[in-house]
């Protein structure tokens, strides 16, 4: 009796591509992520290029080349994407497969709209592109593990932003009432703004305490930054000294053949987010 292929695994060259563009865990997976990458960095550094007036007026032609060869690329990278997987719609709503899709609509958006050049400059959307090396199997178990050092962060890094927004609030109120808008502290909006700057030890310095009792209590406030500037970073990396959790397996490179989704354990079978086979 033979056996019907499931209806969410690829055959044939959809199979073969599927593995060399979604996945890294080979050769040709690796040349195509590499490949990806160079030609991201080159769109990237092509758009700041252009920003540049004299350039873009002595290689205005060459840049349209440049643009054009690089979206078209990319174009056939994105139809690829779609054609290579079983549930296309998933790829194409899920968060990369957004940025992949605005790395490319800017141009052709330009050709088919009047007046769409002002969207041109969202084609540095592309450099959001090079998490993609993440995919890279040296990188898999280093991005992991900084992904889950940053989520377990999150809970504390909340409780320290409100306590900052409350501090940086009343820093501002009593700066208020020391200086008052006879020297520039015109409302407690403003004086939040200048707690703000000076707490974050920014100092803009289009406001600046008059009074010396002003000066002196800017001076707690600056010193208090160093401390605080602090908090947050020796939270993260608290997290990443304490490392993940033994009973955790390892991840794989390999994506769902329906949904596109990585991130799957190097012993799963299925998919853990559509269920298909992987």
């Amino acid at each position: 009796m033979v056996e019907t292929p499931d209806k969410d695994t690829l055959t044939g060259w959809r199979r073969t591509w599927h593995e060399i563009i979604y996945e890294a865990d080979t050769p040709a997976g690796k040349a195509f992520d590499l490949v990806l990458i160079v030609a991201i960095i080159l769109a990237v550094v092509l758009v700041m290029l252009e920003s540049v007036a004299p350039l873009e007026t002595a290689y205005r032609p060459w840049f349209n080349v440049a643009e054009w060869v690089l979206t078209l690329l990319f174009t056939a990278e994105y139809v690829m994407r779609i054609v290579c997987v079983t549930r296309p719609w998933r790829y194409i709503l899920s968060g990369m497969g957004l940025i992949d899709l605005l790395a490319i609509l800017p141009t052709w958006l330009e050709t088919i709209v009047p007046g769409a050049s002002v969207f041109l400059s969202l084609r540095t959307l592309r450099l959001l592109r090079i998490f993609r090396i993440l995919k890279l199997s040296t990188y898999v178990k280093e991005a992991a593990e900084l992904q889950r050092a940053l989520l377990a962060s999150v809970p504390r890094i909340t409780v320290f932003v409100l306590g900052v927004t409350a501090l940086v609030i009343i820093i501002g109120s009593i700066m208020y009432v020391i200086e008052g808008p006879e020297n520039g502290y015109t409302s407690i909006p403003i004086s939040i703004y200048w707690a703000i700057v000076t707490l974050t030890t920014v100092g803009f310095g289009d406001i600046t305490p008059k009074t010396p009792l002003g000066r002196f209590f800017a001076s707690v406030v600056m010193l208090l930054g160093w401390g605080i500037l602090a908090v947050p970073t020796g939270i993260v990396t608290a997290e990443i000294v304490r490392g993940p959790d033994t009973s955790e397996k390892p991840v794989s490179t390999q994506a769902c053949m329906s949904c596109s989704a990585d991130g799957h354990d190097a012993d799963a079978r299925y998919c853990k987010y559509c269920g298909a086979a992987l």
